[in-house]
This record gives structure tokens, sequence and C-alpha cells, in this order.
């Protein structure tokens, strides 16, 4: 099958630009410097693919996403770098589990759920999950009294992850990561996991940085000056043709829009409805005509998909199932 052939919308992946990702992290960020975050793209196959390349520790959002990459055969270090109140299922993983905690509550969840590692998850300036600084040697020996094993600790700096000017965004990570340093001084253990996509050549303090969409990119993140190609896109058919714009078959519901509009080939995006997307088409253009979509924030975009078809060239090479999506 050729890509022009596919029912539209939808995803594909390019896969000599993938493999061309994952080789340039596998060589900055060898072996265990890397947990790939899965959330990126919920794809046991592509994760697989990350594993060819050394990486073999995983990070994870979700339950869902743990328990499938344990059924693929990828579980031999799985990190839930997300605080859970019932890790019953996680205890139940064939595989190495640690979950990320940064409250007592958590802490009694891990320990009922039958979890034996965790990683005091810090608030290092994102507000989200994650406890003061100051807290974190404390609620460590909490965990420890429980009978866990403190790996170390994890804190991320997501709020610096898009910035554009890569001096301002390093000087971000470095307070970031000074949090985290005081935090680890207290809490010790061998890890230190943080770190994402836009920070992965600068954050020098982690022992583990959790990129994940690297091996897709988008948008947002093609704005930074990072060696990584977009790999991910949308194929849409124009099915309204009009005097100043076009529309083409996929919006909301195909698109993830929380980092603005998708930039589509040849045109300019006016903008995104439920089933729609309005463009200016910089050539004329015919109803029929199909036309590339990319992504402005590729985690909600994969995630609203069942399936991402692999191409190379022109030709259709491969099928992947989304199979992490869920909690």
């Amino acid at each position: 099958m050729r890509v022009d052939e596919l029912q539209t919308p939808v995803l594909a992946v390019d896969v000599d630009v993938l493999e061309f990702n994952l080789a340039t992290m596998a060589r900055a960020l060898p072996g265990a410097r890397l947990r790939p975050h899965v959330k990126a793209h919920k794809c046991t196959a592509l994760a697989a693919r990350q594993a060819a390349h050394g990486h073999t520790a995983f990070t994870c959002a979700t339950i869902s996403e743990m328990e499938g990459l344990a059924r693929a055969g990828l579980g031999s270090d799985l990190l839930l770098a997300n605080e859970v109140l019932d890790a019953s299922r996680l205890g139940a993983i064939d595989g190495r589990v640690s979950i990320a905690v940064d409250s007592e509550a958590t802490i009694r969840a891990a320990v009922a759920g039958g979890v034996c590692e965790v990683l005091i998850d810090v608030n290092v300036g994102l507000p989200r999950c994650g406890c003061e600084p100051a807290r974190a040697g404390w609620l460590a020996d909490v965990a420890r009294r429980q009978g866990l094993e403190v790996r170390g600790v994890m804190g991320y700096e997501g709020h610096t992850m898009l910035v554009e000017d890569r001096a301002t965004r390093e000087a971000a990570v470095a307070v970031s990561m000074d949090s985290l340093r005081v935090a680890h001084a207290d809490v010790g253990g061998e890890v230190v996991s943080a770190g994402g996509t836009g920070s992965y050549d600068c954050n020098t303090f982690a022992t583990e940085i959790q990129a994940g969409s690297y091996a897709l990119m988008d948008t947002a993140y093609a704005k930074l000056d990072l060696p990584f190609r977009p790999a991910l896109f949308l194929v849409a058919r124009v099915i309204s043709v009009s005097r100043d714009y076009a529309v083409a078959d996929c919006g909301l519901k195909a698109l993830g829009m929380d980092h603005g509009d998708p930039m589509v080939d040849g045109g300019s995006v006016w903008f995104c409805s439920d089933e729609h997307l309005t463009f200016a088409p910089h050539e004329p253009l015919e109803v029929g005509d199909r036309v590339r979509v990319w992504p402005a924030h590729v985690d909600p975009t994969v995630a609203y998909h069942e399936q991402v078809r692999v191409v190379s060239g022109e030709d259709v090479v491969d099928s992947w199932p989304v199979d992490l999506r869920g909690w």
C-alpha cells in the first residue's frame, strides 16, 4: 500500500526519520543515561525499537503503560513517574517496578499495592506533583520505615522544556536541578531522574533523563535548537475548497491542540474544529487532494489514534497498534 491509498485522517510515522532520532539520542545518552518516556508514543513496537538502541528502562505516566510494557517483555526496569493512590495493579506486574511518591498517602499506597521501590518526587519549579525539597529527606525516612527501598529522587523541570532561548533554558534547568540536588543530598540513593527532550543535553545533574518526544517530535519542540527531526504526521484529505481557504478532514478529535495549532504542508492554518482543519493553501488545491499535517503536541495526538502507519517514502511498510492507551 502507498500513503495516498490510506483512508484519512490517518496517523503516520516516517520510519527513516524515527530511526535517525533514536540513533541520535543513543549517541548522546547511551544506555542507562536515558529512560524514555513512553507517554509520548504509547506504542510497544516503538518502545522495542528504543530498547534495540540500548534504552531498556522506561518511564510511564499510567498504570496501563506499565502493564503493557511488561506484557511485551519490556519490563526490566519500569518507573511510574506519577502518584497513584491504588497501586494494587502495579504489585501484580511481572517486572521491576518503581513508583514516584510525594506524600505519606502515596507511600502507604505503594506499600498496600505490593510495590517495593520508590523515588521521592520533588517539586523543582513546575506546579504539579512533588514535595518541597526540604521535605524530601523526611519522606524518604518514612518510606524506609515502611520497608520500601528508596532508589533516589525525581524532579521534572517541565516548565523549562519549551523555552526557546537556549541560554535562558539552561539557566532555568540549572535552578531546578539546584533544588533537586538539595533533596538528593537528604534522600540518598543512586538514581536522580529528571529532564525531558528540551533539556536532554543541558541537564548534567540527573543520572537519567526522561525524554520522550525526541522520537517523534512535534512543532513545539521543532522551534528549539534540537538535532531531532519531525517524524509523526497526519495524512488528511481536502474535503472542501473556497476562494480563500480549504478544509481538510482532521480537527480537534485527531490532534493535540494544547500547544497551539498544527502546521500543514503548503498552507497556513486558520483554525481547527471538531472534524475540520481550515487553512489557506499557498497553491490552489482541489477536493480530494492530500496534505500532511504536523501536530504541535505529539503526546495527546498519538493518544487519539488506535494505530500508527509506518511509512518509508511513499510506501506503507507496517502498522503499529497504539496499545498503551487508557489508564
